[in-house]
């Protein structure tokens, strides 16, 4: 039986709360999203009745933790449709899994001269990565235009591609501008130059269903709580024969298969890359959130956001003087806007008081903001569980903020 928006609500207690007197507005999606009670519950049972080591204990609760542990590692790699779940690395979050490539496998595959390829519209995680590495190695780091718009420039990507391009590391949706990438076209022509491909998709995991496989995907990062999950944790999947001939970056226990103070052996994939006593009620936290958006469903999603983005597209465009950033059409329900002569933490302060939650300043991405001549932007993202009024609630926050700035 399908939902609705008003009953999906209900899932996130948070948006009954108040902030500064007025019913909560959260539109800063695009830097977390809300969790879900399914999600949080998940968790609590963990700590309250659960709690336990994985792996190597014999007693019943660290048996059952176990379990559940690598339960969750097959419930995440069905959700981006990786072929086993020994693809399925867990690591920090988004960032950590770019780390992962870049000093596991790029410092490691790649030698002097030869080239990655990002773009400009990259956050700060897959771009810093890939300079560190690159300095080390004496790689060679190429960018990618960006156009007006906020889309990638594909011919000047094409002609930035070599065949000493071996490496090409992209978003799928920039988390400033909500610009959704051709990530099809990139794939296709990485992979005509024999360039490995790794995904950026913490803005995308959330918003439409992702296959790996499909993608012919080297490696994919995300995070969990962009898509309703715990902070701390998120996953790199990787094609096996690349793990299987990774190198570990961290050392500690679990990830070894045996140890002598001569020399030590490494752990089976994935375990390899999983030192120490793992994030554990995050992995199962993570696990709760890809059940309850495979519960709500993609085509929900797709279309709720649409028609957000639509709506709010029709509102904020009436109001005189707004300045958008990343305008391009093919994009999710992000609104990075400004007014001319206003900062946009001053904006986004005044928009707070008003209950309206947005993100303000350069979201991580201080280039893209540079070639836009801004120090950031004041942004507005959308999730599926936002609803119309959240619409004109934002706007009226933003009109009653010129009011006040201008």
């Amino acid at each position: 039986m399908s939902r609705t928006i008003d009953d999906i609500r209900t899932d996130f207690p948070i948006l009954s709360r108040e902030v500064n007197g007025k019913a909560l507005v959260y539109l800063d999606n695009a830097a977390t999203t809300l969790k879900p009670k399914a999600v949080v519950d998940v968790i609590s049972q963990h700590y309250l009745m659960e709690t336990a080591n994985v792996h190597r204990g014999v007693h019943f609760l660290s048996a059952k933790a176990t379990d559940a542990y690598e339960q969750a590692r097959k419930d995440l790699a069905a959700y981006v449709n990786a072929p086993s779940e020994r693809n399925i690395v867990f690591t920090s979050g988004t960032t950590g899994s770019l780390n992962l490539v870049a000093h596991s496998y790029a410092a490691n595959f790649l030698d002097e001269g030869d080239e990655i390829l990002i773009s400009g519209l990259e956050h700060h995680s897959n771009i810093v990565p890939w300079q560190i590495v690159a300095e080390k190695k004496s790689l060679v780091l190429k960018v990618a235009d960006i156009k007006d718009d906020g889309s990638i420039d594909m011919e000047d990507f094409r002609a930035k591609m070599s065949n000493k391009t071996k490496l090409v590391s992209v978003n799928y949706v920039s988390n400033s501008i909500g610009v959704v990438n051709p990530i099809r076209e990139i794939i296709s022509l990485a992979k005509a130059a024999d360039a490995k491909v790794c995904i950026d998709a913490a803005q995308a995991a959330l918003h439409f269903p992702i296959d790996v496989q499909e993608l012919d995907l080297d490696f994919l990062a995300l995070s969990a709580h962009k898509m309703l999950g715990p902070t701390g944790i998120g996953l790199l999947y990787a094609k096996e024969d690349l793990l299987n001939a990774m190198p570990p970056i961290f050392g500690g226990g679990d990830m070894i298969s045996e140890v002598t103070f001569e020399k030590s052996t490494w752990n089976d994939i994935p375990f390899k890359f999983e030192a120490g006593t793992p994030h554990i009620a995050g992995v199962l936290g993570f696990a709760a959130a890809a059940r309850y958006v495979k519960e709500i469903g993609f085509d929900f999603i797709e279309k709720q956001e649409k028609h957000l983005y639509e709506l709010a597209k029709k509102e904020l465009e009436s109001i005189e003087g707004l300045v958008f950033f990343g305008t391009n059409e093919n994009k999710l329900a992000v609104f990075s806007f400004g007014f001319e002569g206003v900062h946009p933490s001053d904006l986004g302060t005044i928009m707070d008081q008003y209950g309206v939650a947005v993100r303000t300043g350069h979201h991580c991405t201080q280039p893209l903001m540079k070639q836009f001549k801004v120090p950031g932007t004041t942004r507005a993202s959308f999730c599926f569980y936002n609803n119309d009024e959240d619409v004109f609630k934002l706007k009226s926050a933003i009109e009653k903020a010129k009011e006040f700035l201008l």
